[in-house]
């Protein structure tokens, strides 16, 4: 089982949804970073259930605890290990699955694949996995800043209602001034209306979290296989839940004449070379171009509901699963800093293997 993303900037997370705890080990961040534990943890806190009443109510304080690598506030260029303690479990709520199947879970292949399988939460397909990753998206944020690179995502769309307004017209601050993480206010109101109301019926709805980058310089990517898009592709993709990802115009491009979604180029009043358009989405030949990058990633509804659905045992005989256990009926809210974190990732990574070509 691969656990392990990254080629310089490095990520091992281990731990599953009802075991002790969750963690992960980061090799290949620079020394001298300075490692700021109050921003770690307030990435964290964005991530951890139990925000509202449209999020789990597991409670779960996420609080992290460095093992190694960082000494006097700094790190130290060895291998940085992270770790989140369990608090919360509840893993009498999942004995009745332990020989079912729950439809559009990691249930069934995970039982083929290994021959056995941790039933409480899922155990290692649990989306508790992503506050590792989080953490160490956290890390890698700080490190991307020091070459003024700045992340924000948000929701763009919850079941059918869609913001209307893309990212150049939208102030994305106001995206941490609600639940739903959207940073139209009304907009938002509405989602978490729909989300509450998807809640009370015992069902999950899915959504949409669009991602923006800033201040990334041209020459991040690696052509021809490790793709800028192609690499946040695959990290947007290995999050649960996740179904679809497009960058820049996406297949509303395959609408468009050349004529029309060709981003023309410039030379701006600093003698910079700009485009006037961004169809790429910040990315041309899997190259960084200097300008916006920005990404949407689609996911699917929560498969658990409160509702019975039919299924069958690990004998193959048919039986009603009935949902229980506190979960999530629309994962987009809380997915805003995974999507970060991993795009964080990706950059770190990108950077490094960037700087390393160059010398």
């Amino acid at each position: 089982m691969s656990s392990t993303y990254g080629t310089l900037f490095k990520i091992s997370t281990f731990g599953e949804s009802h075991g002790p705890a969750i963690g992960v080990v980061i090799d290949g961040c620079p020394a001298g970073l300075a490692f700021d534990t109050n921003f770690i943890q307030q990435e964290l806190d964005r991530r951890k259930p139990g925000q509202s009443r449209i999020t789990t109510q597991r409670r779960e304080a996420d609080e992290f605890e460095v093992l190694s690598g960082v000494f006097d506030g700094q790190t130290q260029g060895t291998p940085i290990a992270l770790v989140i303690r369990n608090t919360d479990q509840r893993s009498k709520d999942y004995g009745h699955i332990a020989r079912q199947f729950r439809p559009s879970h990691a249930d069934y292949t995970y039982q083929t694949k290994y021959g056995s399988r941790d039933y409480r939460g899922g155990g290692r397909s649990s989306a508790r996995e992503t506050a590792a990753r989080v953490a160490a998206g956290a890390v890698a944020k700080l490190l991307l800043a020091q070459q003024g690179v700045q992340i924000q995502a948000y929701v763009s769309q919850v079941g059918t209602l869609k913001l209307a307004k893309t990212y150049t017209e939208l102030d994305l601050a106001k995206a941490e001034d609600n639940a739903v993480r959207c940073p139209d206010p009304d907009m938002a109101e509405q989602m978490f209306q729909y989300i509450d109301e998807v809640r009370k019926n015992g069902d999950s709805v899915g959504g949409v979290v669009d991602c923006v980058v800033t201040g990334a310089p041209v020459g991040w990517g690696e052509p021809v296989f490790d793709k800028l898009h192609a690499e946040l592709g695959k990290a947007m993709l290995s999050i649960n839940a996740v179904k679809g990802f497009e960058y820049g115009s996406g297949f509303a491009g395959a609408e468009l004449f050349g004529s029309q979604h060709n981003d023309e180029f410039y030379t701006d009043e600093t003698g910079a070379v700009r485009t006037r358009t961004n169809q790429s989405g910040g990315i041309q030949g899997g190259i960084s171009n200097g300008e916006a990058i920005y990404f949407r990633t689609a996911f699917k509804p929560v498969a658990t509901i409160m509702q019975d659905q039919d299924s069958v045992d690990v004998d193959g005989q048919p039986v009603t699963v009935s949902g229980k256990g506190r979960h999530d009926p629309c994962v987009v809210p809380r997915a805003v800093p995974i999507v970060e974190a991993m795009a964080a990732l990706v950059l770190a990574d990108m950077m490094l293997r960037n700087k390393a070509a160059r010398v």
